[in-house]
């Protein structure tokens, strides 16, 4: 083929696939600048017959992490696009995250063509399976060329339903385009519906046997139908560990905000004859080690391939929607039996609330816990927070009251703190009001995140607790088995950034809180006035640590006297 013909076959090629894309599902592509990738990145922006929001990024890494924050705001795949060479490999960690959490992301990375792969090629790398086993599909696609057209859309079609099927996860196109890279599209294959494509929903019913009066909810993240899950747990009178991201942590009477404290006592859960668990384990290290050693039947429900299970408790494993499973169990019960179950779980949990209620009222200057819950408090009824890994999921998990009206997203697939102000950003793209919680660690590991976010028109309130270092390696052994100096230099790693003049560096206003409640002011100031403002709250890694020692054994003390252990 002329080298006159490429421009035109590339164009051709690039907006097939664009248009099949669009028309199986494809609302948004994050566009990372790049000059082998042109093809892909004009036929995304120029052609007439598609609607796709482009969303262009300077770095790689955040890119692909934007787009990962896109898809899970809208349950739909997003196109995340680069040139050749290292720029694909900045996308691996977002792939990892997306493979683990079952996230549908559409990695498209341009490459040379194979003629000159291997010869020393500058920014030529191989690309081929880059990703190894951490995509659902790895297609390394033929130079375009009149031979191959015919096969162009069905290469659309079989890339996205491998990343948004039954078990939604990261596909990776490797693109390859012979120069010159500009061109106009020619007429496009013609469509070709002959392939359908069917989304398997699981495995049938399974029933989990007799239905005990003393069983247990445990709802993670990945919960079609919150109602379902929440009318089961009512007409079996059991109580709900609900995880933030479950969507079931709301005002109902079977839902228990606390579980992390109330195991650390030896209670009610001694008494657990039957566990249905909805999708992931809640980040809580108590409530994992106690679903480990419970003797209880293990019920997992999720329905994708997802094999949950660290402490190889499970024992019935049903690949099936939340939704679809608890409609099926509600048809077995035969009603509660008994309130006694289910209130000594409620009183207990409304012990521990009101004890931390108390307790953080006290409080003259920031705390970590109290920040958690007012930020969970001051996000709108129809808001989204983002929360990332570390300290933050965790003091949500423990700390924060049922409330309705929120969407809680995290990076739990890797428990990652990378991307995870582009997740945020990704997310209010969607446009969403979003909140962001996290620590100043994870900030400034992708501080890039924030470049040209002032002008993508986002509703975002960022808030950082800047304890000036690892903050969660303050509650491991580390701590106390290092020598002071040693564990700072190793863990604790303050990094005396000044984050207030990072902020202003991107052009982004700032507030300095002096207290738990000014951050939930600022937070709910931030959304209601629109655009994107970040809220600092300052803290101390060692008070940290004590207060929620602290907090725990006051909430453990309030639901011992409210009945929670028996003799």
């Amino acid at each position: 083929m002329a080298d006159e013909d490429n421009g035109v076959l590339n164009a051709t090629f690039c907006a097939t696939l664009v248009d099949e894309w669009v028309r199986n599902g494809l609302t948004d592509a994050v566009v990372c600048p790049g000059s082998r990738s042109t093809p892909m990145a004009v036929a995304l922006v120029t052609d007439g017959r598609v609607r796709v929001r482009v969303h262009v990024h300077h770095d790689e890494r955040s890119g692909s992490f934007m787009a990962l924050g896109l898809a899970r705001a809208t349950g739909r795949a997003a196109m995340v696009l680069s040139t050749s060479g290292t720029a694909a490999v900045e996308f691996h960690p977002a792939v990892v995250e997306a493979e683990l959490d079952r996230v549908p992301l559409l990695v498209v990375t341009a490459d040379r063509p194979p003629r000159l792969r291997g010869i020393g090629a500058p920014q030529t790398i191989d690309q081929v399976d880059l990703y190894g086993s951490a995509v659902r599909l790895s297609v390394d696609a033929p130079v375009p060329s009149s031979s191959n057209r015919s096969s162009w859309r069905a290469l659309a079609k079989r890339t996205w339903w491998a990343t948004a099927g039954a078990d939604p996860g990261p596909v990776h196109c490797n693109l390859p385009f012979d120069e010159p890279l500009i061109g106009v599209p020619s007429e496009l294959p013609p469509l070709d519906d002959s392939e359908h494509f069917v989304v398997d929903l699981g495995d049938p019913f399974a029933d989990p046997g007799p239905l005990p009066e003393c069983g247990l909810i445990i709802a993670g993240s990945g919960i079609d139908d919150v109602g379902a899950v929440l009318l089961l747990a009512e007409t079996l009178g059991w109580p709900i560990l609900a995880d933030p991201r479950s969507g079931c942590r709301v005002s109902h009477r079977c839902v228990i905000a606390h579980g992390d404290t109330l195991l650390r006592a030896n209670g009610a859960q001694r008494d657990v004859e039957l566990i249905i668990r909805f999708g992931a384990l809640p980040a809580s290290k108590v409530i994992g080690e106690w679903v480990g050693a419970s003797s209880a039947t293990h019920v997992h429900v999720d329905p994708t391939a997802a094999v949950n299970d660290p402490s190889r408790s499970v024992t019935h494993r049903i690949r099936q929607t939340a939704g679809m499973y608890a409609r099926s169990v509600i048809e077995l019960a035969d009603g509660v039996a008994s309130s006694a179950w289910l209130e000594r779980w409620r009183q207990a949990d409304d012990a521990v609330e009101e004890s931390l209620v108390s307790a953080l009222a006290a409080a003259t200057s920031i705390t970590e816990p109290g920040v958690a819950r007012n930020v969970v408090a001051a996000v709108p009824a129809g808001g989204t927070l983002v929360v990332s890994s570390s300290m933050p999921i965790r003091d949500v998990e423990w700390f924060s009251s049922r409330r309705d009206g929120l969407t809680v997203v995290s990076n739990r697939g890797a428990n990652g703190i990378d991307g995870v102000v582009s997740t945020a950003v990704g997310v209010a793209l969607s446009g969403i009001p979003t909140a962001l919680l996290i620590g100043d660690v994870a900030f400034l590991h992708d501080t890039n995140g924030l470049l040209g976010l002032d002008a993508r028109g986002v509703d975002l309130c960022i808030v950082v607790v800047d304890n000036d270092g690892g903050g969660i390696f303050s509650f491991l052994p580390q701590a106390s088995a290092l020598e002071p100096a040693q564990f700072e230099q190793l863990f604790g790693t303050p990094h005396g950034v000044d984050l207030a003049m990072l902020a202003h560096a991107h052009g982004l206003p700032v507030l300095e809180a002096s207290d738990d409640l000014t951050v939930g002011l600022a937070v709910e100031a931030s959304l209601a006035t629109g655009g994107v403002h970040i809220v600092l709250a300052r803290s101390d890694r060692t008070d940290n640590v004590a207060l929620h020692d602290e907090l725990h054994q006051t909430g453990i003390a309030a639901a011992v006297a409210a009945g929670w252990t028996t003799a």
